[in-house]
């Protein structure tokens, strides 16, 4: 008996030992030769500080950023969770190129995998190397230049929706006012956000996968409830430690899930049983109709994906699940739906801020308005109105200056599988206070890479001293420096660079001019006397000073053309 408690202590000692010294030579030793520690970066005020908060919040990074740029060059040593973690934060545009060419050596890291992967799936968004090849290449057909055309009715359909609900609420009102308060005829505070981000679900649910979320006009739909529940309630009212915890011991939401877990795991439940569904079901039209010769003509992305999926050019390793199917479908309606909804919303507040600005362009929309009603319109007559829309200068400049000021994706990480070189085109500054010529930056395996999305669509030394402005009119007279920026989209970050790039981004852009096309010929846009502000809660949302709890809000106050010419 003695000996067998000698040798489990003995082993407790040995794993005990052998833990130990794994933490003290990641904590203390490793740090000390990280080749980052060479570089300039700012101070910190103990050991367990970090730069997190001063270089993730909206609300400070812009200032953060310039005077990091200002004090330690444009790549930047920072702390990142603790002595173990110093991370690279470049704000050179040839070192973030290199970053987001390279995806094979810099991936996400497994953290943020982990944590997209427990809310939908192992997606695009999630997937790295070989498995995000794969389904990027079954996809990308998906979102030819052709199919997204042939959304566009689809998304005119839904705008016109939202205007036709914008406006009984608005008729309303006014039947609600009394004599005295009939100059003001029509006006209604909306929640422009709340119902922007109906109006999307509703397009990204017909676009996706051809489902009538209805939610434009209530909210009672089991799979809207379900996903916007999770993404709204579980991922941005989560509490931080308690994400942490999960996603470094995912155990622990098993044993003792808490109020978040079981929402996610509720909300994936219906999303399996419902949108599972539909994946079989779209499965078997397509099959019938390859065996009777006659093709399914379903132009939503889940029936060119199964199409894309089972094609003769595809090899079978090539080939994707019916799970990866789902979870890219679960992908598609975060991405489609939050962050285009969310830059509306942005646009719509900032047109708000600049009424001349929002009159030039509701201008320049009313010079193209048909004089048949959308409704009674051909899909051929909405094409050709959406391609005359893409090509109106202002538009395109309101929307290129909103995804600049402010992206949705605020910023993004990264992290080195091998020990790599990041080539500089500025010099750069060291820790010992001097200011070195090299062309490159070692960067170790394991080491984060922070790549600050908003920071080069700030970055006055590019874009000029008004770069935190709202000015449109810079977009027709861009200097060098702006033209060598990386992106995959006007020279901006928005929407990535590289192989990683945002795959949806001409549906997105679809999306939005129409949606200010309809909205801005309709309405008046015009600020409430609350005061919002950005919050970096995986996405960059508005918030009602005092009622953060509330969630994403941007209340504006619309009013119909119509109201104010009969005024």
């Amino acid at each position: 008996m003695t000996s067998v408690s000698t040798i489990f202590f003995s082993f407790c000692f040995a794993v005990a030992l052998l833990l130990s010294t794994y933490v003290v030579y990641h904590v203390i030793i490793a740090p000390r030769f990280n080749p980052l520690r060479k570089l300039a970066g700012p101070p910190l005020n103990g050991p367990l500080h970090n730069h997190m908060s001063p270089v993730l919040d909206p609300f400070r990074s812009p200032k953060t950023h310039a005077a990091y740029v200002e004090k330690y060059g444009r790549n930047v040593r920072i702390r990142g969770l603790g002595p173990w973690d110093e991370r690279l934060l470049p704000l050179d545009p040839v070192s973030v190129a290199h970053v987001l060419k390279n995806s094979t050596i810099y991936e996400k890291p497994w953290q943020s995998r982990r944590l997209i992967t427990s809310l939908i799936g192992c997606g695009m968004l999630a997937a790295e190397g070989h498995v995000h090849k794969r389904q990027r290449r079954v996809a990308t057909p998906a979102f030819s230049i052709q199919n997204m055309r042939a959304l566009v009715p689809l998304v005119f359909s839904k705008g016109e929706e939202l205007k036709d609900k914008w406006m009984s609420m608005s008729q309303a009102a006014k039947e609600g006012q009394s004599a005295s308060e009939r100059q003001n005829s029509g006006q209604v505070e909306i929640d422009v956000c709340h119902w922007i981000s109906r109006a999307t679900f509703d397009v990204i649910g017909l676009a996706g996968f051809d489902y009538h979320f209805n939610a434009i006009q209530n909210e009672s739909d089991e799979l809207f409830a379900a996903y916007k529940e999770m993404f709204e309630i579980a991922v941005s009212q989560g509490d931080g430690v308690r994400t942490v915890l999960g996603i470094y011991f995912p155990i622990v939401n098993s044993l003792f899930p808490d109020k978040r877990a079981k929402t996610v795991y509720r909300c994936q439940e219906t999303i399996r049983r419902v949108a599972g569904k539909l994946v079989q079901q779209k499965k078997t039209r397509i099959m019938d109709g390859e065996k009777s010769g006659s093709a399914y003509a379903g132009k939503d992305l889940l029936s060119l994906l199964l199409k894309s999926n089972i094609a003769t050019d595809l090899p079978p390793d090539q080939r994707i699940s019916d799970e990866d199917i789902l979870h890219n479908i679960n992908t598609f309606m975060f991405a489609g739906s939050d962050t285009t909804s969310l830059a509306l919303t942005w646009t719509f507040l900032l047109l708000a801020k600049n009424p001349d600005l929002q009159t030039r362009l509701r201008t320049e929309l009313l010079s193209i308005v048909p004089t048949t009603p959308i409704s009674r319109l051909s899909p051929e007559e909405i094409e050709s109105l959406h391609n005359t829309l893409q090509n109106l200068p202002y538009l395109n400049n309101v929307c290129r200056e909103s995804l600049r000021l402010v992206p949705p994706v605020h910023s993004s990480l990264r992290v080195a599988t091998q020990d790599d070189e990041i080539p500089v085109s500025y010099p750069v500054h060291l820790s010992d206070g001097t200011i070195s010529e090299q062309k490159s930056i070692s960067v170790p395996k394991g080491c984060f890479v922070h790549v600050p999305v908003e920071a080069f669509n700030l970055d006055k030394g590019m874009w000029g001293p008004n770069a935190w402005d709202f000015d449109p009119d810079r977009w027709d007279n861009l200097s060098e420096d702006v033209l060598s920026l990386p992106g995959l989209y006007s020279n901006l970050l928005t929407f990535s660079a590289g192989p990683r790039s945002c795959i949806g981004m001409r549906f997105s852009m679809i999306e939005m001019k129409t949606f200010l096309y309809i909205l801005l010929t309709t309405f008046t846009f015009a600020e409430t006397d609350k005061r919002i502000y950005k919050a970096n809660v995986v996405l960059t949302r508005p918030y009602v000073s005092g009622q953060f709890k509330k969630g994403s809000q941007c209340p504006l106050i619309i009013t119909p053309l119509e109201s104010i010419a009969t005024s």
